[in-house]
């Protein structure tokens, strides 16, 4: 049985396949069908390029009309909707708009009337989702799939190495992981849970038979400003960002599910996050801003600084 490694860029992150197979060539096959499917995932649904299809659905802002979608779009416009509803609200892809004035690399706190100002183009309850027609009623709404297409690709390229005869591996797209399989010999990957206060050390291992597992946190996409940390995750009732928990990693049957639950949790905040993942039954460990830990997942034992991957 070979092994690979196979890094490359992708999202804006940095990625990699661990596959396993009997012939270098199916792991090179393998390997190239698993990156273009990732290519094609970022081209279609990407905001930061014109010609995506993300673009052309907020494009039709204010267009009565609305647009008509493909079924892949369709099924995630649906997961959209059901996150939406369990998280009372604050899973809203509609909230990307929020980034025209938090722009984290310039390091400046927008005025509250400038988020007061997109309020009105927030809120999901305010589109009109008739499968396969979107419409986004007001002019300058948008949809942001980037809240969860990565950990939706994860899972697809899982289940295409799977059906290119592959049963052994794991896909890492800049920590969202999803299982092909276990090792050759049925032992678990080891998957270490990054510290959100310590970039290279990590805070506990997980063993990852199948499924996948995700975290969130403040801690990547942040800026500092008088001291106070202000996170990428915003919060679509309030315009503001995050604040309580500094990360949460969930474990689940789907990378995708793992991602939301855990961007879910980190919208709730220090208390009511953690209670609803109790509540979910789902793995999962969370570190609060002041470095407390808990979940089902912190009594997992400390990986050290050689574990090779992490969510």
């Amino acid at each position: 049985m070979l092994a690979q490694r196979v890094p490359f860029k992708a999202m804006g992150s940095p990625c990699e396949l661990h596959l396993q197979a009997e012939s270098q060539e199916r792991l090179d096959a393998v390997a190239s069908a698993a990156i273009a499917e990732v290519a094609r995932l970022e081209a279609k649904y990407s905001r930061y390029r014109d010609d995506s299809f993300a673009s052309r659905i907020n494009a039709s802002a204010g267009d009565p009309a609305g647009l008509e979608v493909d079924p892949e779009t369709a099924s995630l416009l649906d997961y959209a909707d059901l996150a939406w509803q369990q998280s009372g609200g604050l899973f809203d892809i509609s909230s990307g708009v929020l980034r025209r004035v938090w722009r984290l690399r310039t390091g400046r706190v927008p005025e509250p009337a400038e988020i007061e100002a997109l309020r009105p183009l927030i809120g999901w309850g305010k589109v009109r989702w008739l499968r396969p027609h979107v419409v986004l009623p007001f002019a300058g709404m948008e949809l942001d799939f980037g809240g969860y297409v990565k950990e939706y690709a994860a899972d697809r390229v899982a289940e295409l190495c799977r059906a290119q005869g592959l049963r052994h591996g794991l896909v890492d797209l800049g920590g969202d992981l999803a299982v092909v399989g276990p090792h050759p010999d049925g032992s678990p990957w080891r998957v270490g849970i990054r510290h959100p206060r310590a970039a290279e050390g990590a805070i506990a291992s997980v063993a990852l038979f199948a499924g996948g597992i995700a975290t969130s946190g403040d801690y990547e996409r942040c800026m500092l400003v008088d001291g106070k940390r202000y996170a990428h995750i915003l919060n679509p009732r309030t315009g503001w960002p995050v604040a309580g928990l500094a990360s949460v990693s969930v474990a689940a049957s789907h990378c995708l599910v793992a991602g939301t639950a855990s961007t879910i949790a980190m919208l709730k905040g220090g208390r009511a996050g953690p209670a609803w993942l109790d509540r979910l039954g789902l793995p999962s460990l969370r570190v609060d801003v002041d470095g407390n830990v808990s979940g089902s997942l912190a009594n997992c034992t400390h990986p050290g600084d050689s574990q090779p991957y992490a969510a």
